[in-house]
């Protein structure tokens, strides 16, 4: 069994592409507002396919859901918060942290976050 392990990972079968790793779970939310004020809280991914998602934040006293999509090392998420609808992406770190830039439609810059797994 250990010599049939070795020849998988020696072909590279026994890793996991990038795109099929989980993204799942529970971040810790580190961002700055539009005009550079910080803000910090939390967000749940949960995976509905081997690539896209739903994601919850709870940031600054307030909420919101959006859906969300995985294409290698980019993460991206469309979400409402309020009657506001924003676009946020991300670049996914090989630790797990998701860097990103975000956006409210009909306004000017962007802000930026910093998801880091729990």
């Amino acid at each position: 069994m250990r010599k049939f392990l070795a020849s998988l990972a020696m072909l590279g079968l026994a890793s996991v592409p990038a795109a099929a790793q989980s993204i799942g779970g529970t971040y810790t939310v580190s961002g700055t507002n539009f005009e550079g004020s910080s803000y910090g809280g939390e967000a749940t991914i949960t995976l509905t396919s081997e690539t896209t998602c739903t994601i919850h934040w709870e940031t600054g006293g307030s909420t919101s859901d959006g859906i969300c999509m995985r294409n290698d090392n980019a993460f991206s998420a469309g979400y409402v918060m309020g009657k506001e609808i924003g676009l946020v992406v991300y670049k996914v770190e090989k630790d797990g942290t998701l860097h990103g830039l975000w956006t409210i439609a009909g306004q000017d810059g962007n802000g930026t976050e910093v998801l880091t797994p729990k």
